[in-house]
């Protein structure tokens, strides 16, 4: 009992002076609050809308027809398009295009009323810009569905001059009908799907980084031998103590932007609170996890955060929300399950996105325990580090 109590003793020393230091760094703060609070704001202000509004398109209308001019009035009704300009031929287009004035713009030739009139089927162009993918398949949808209702009208107008019913018309235009339902983000908002993995890809980043900086800066400031004697030269005191006051802080972060994005910002989470707060801790735990193992690994404080460096900014190609895990080679596929970021994202699809039970993602829970104990397997490592190792600029 009197050991434990020892113990815990030395932990809440070196706690203490780790406060010290931090408060006497400004990087600390920078990097674990202002920082962080500010990549929250920056990114959920930045995706406020939901879906990029009024994106600039031109026009190059050769036919000049009423019908035109009413596909056009249409086509800048849309939420996500606004007619920028009118232009003589696809040529200057083109042009405005590669100049980033217009994302877009509608080709419509010469005769195209007459041959949409008289059922010759007339051709009407699309050209968009594919260097950003999300105004490309936005812009493409709001042009495609213009002219698809344009052709509906004529065609509904020549069936009603022939005695349709209104009934026959809607069959004949339609013959299928089709119910969708975007399962889970209904709104197609984007602030959902990519603040959810990017802010926190980020904060991750953060933490590997801090995390191998804290314990690299015994080294390089030669107070590693202080850390070992008020520890008793008890690493495992050393580490945990060291590492207690930055963990609180952390998930103050972490669970400030959780509540910020699910609680006042109403993201869907139909998984619970309760799922939030438990991988709001694990993500933690598990990067630090990381971040000490890595030192552990190569005692280096260069080495160690160019490392978490790297991991961290791959995390984001490799987490399977941009491009999914199982269409990428194999070697990929089995290398991804190495990120942090990867399991936080799975169970944050699985669990809380979708309301699916803990059990699906077991694989993903047990991997963040297996992050949180990474520490133990090179805790002798960074012993002898802190006792022997000598800091090489």
């Amino acid at each position: 009992m009197k050991q434990k109590a020892n113990e815990i003793t030395r932990i809440l020393r070196v706690a203490s002076r780790e406060c010290g230091i931090m408060a006497s760094m400004p990087i600390y703060l920078f990097c674990m609050v202002v920082f962080p609070v500010i990549v929250i704001l920056f990114f959920t202000t930045l995706l406020d809308s939901g879906q990029p509004l009024e994106m600039p398109i031109g026009i190059v209308d050769l036919d000049k027809t009423a019908t035109t001019r009413a596909l056009i009035r249409r086509l800048d009704g849309m939420q996500t398009s606004r007619v920028a300009g009118y232009y003589a031929n696809p040529s200057d287009a083109r042009k405005a295009i590669q100049r980033n004035n217009i994302y877009a713009f509608l080709y419509i030739p010469e005769g195209t009323t007459d041959k949409l009139l008289s059922a010759r089927q007339p051709k009407v162009s699309f050209y968009y810009s594919g260097t950003t993918l999300t105004s490309a398949a936005l812009l493409m949808r709001d042009m495609k569905t213009v002219c698809s209702l344009g052709s509906a009208a004529v065609g509904q107008a020549t069936m009603q001059a022939k005695g349709f019913t209104s009934q026959q018309i809607k069959t004949f235009l339609q013959p299928i009908a089709v119910d969708l339902h975007a399962v889970g983000n209904p709104w197609t908002n984007y602030n959902i799907y990519l603040s959810t993995f990017i802010i926190p890809g980020i904060l991750l980043l953060f933490i590997f980084l801090i995390s191998a900086y804290s314990i690299g800066t015994e080294l390089k400031f030669h107070r590693s031998n202080e850390l070992m004697k008020i520890s008793g030269n008890d690493i495992y005191a050393a580490i945990i103590g060291k590492f207690l006051p930055q963990t609180l802080i952390w998930l103050i972060i972490f669970y400030s932007y959780l509540w910020y994005v699910f609680g006042h910002l109403g993201f869907p989470h139909p998984g619970g609170t309760w799922l939030i707060a438990l991988l709001g801790l694990l993500a933690v735990l598990a990067s630090e996890g990381f971040g000490i193992f890595i030192f552990g690994l190569i005692p280096s404080l260069r080495m160690s955060m160019s490392i978490c460096s790297l991991w961290g900014v791959l995390s984001f190609s490799t987490c399977g929300a941009t491009f999914p895990i199982f269409a990428m080679d194999p070697p990929i596929t089995a290398m991804a399950q190495l990120f942090p970021l990867r399991h936080y994202y799975m169970v944050y699809q699985l669990n809380i996105f979708n309301g699916y039970p803990m059990e699906i993602a077991w694989f993903n829970y047990m991997a963040l325990g297996i992050f949180i104990c990474l520490p133990l397997f090179v805790i002798k490592n960074i012993r002898k580090a802190m006792t022997e190792y000598v800091y090489i600029p």
